[in-house]
């Protein structure tokens, strides 16, 4: 795993208490990771929102 993917994760998980700002920290994520590194997020975040339905709810709209 890239050291850009976990970084990405930490974010992540620090502002997941805010669903605003999650989804525009996802959106800077996949914006400069590379395309298998964003396969890797977006199972990473499948299963981090599984339990979190506002978030899930921000996440399937991008």
């Amino acid at each position: 795993m890239s050291k850009n993917l976990n970084y990405c994760k930490q974010i992540l998980k620090k502002v997941s208490f805010d669903v605003t700002l999650f989804k525009k920290e996802l959106e800077k994520a996949f914006s400069y990771l590379t395309p298998s590194e964003q396969q890797a997020l977006r199972r990473w975040v499948n299963d981090f929102v599984s339990d979190r339905i506002e978030l899930k709810r921000e996440v399937f709209s991008i």
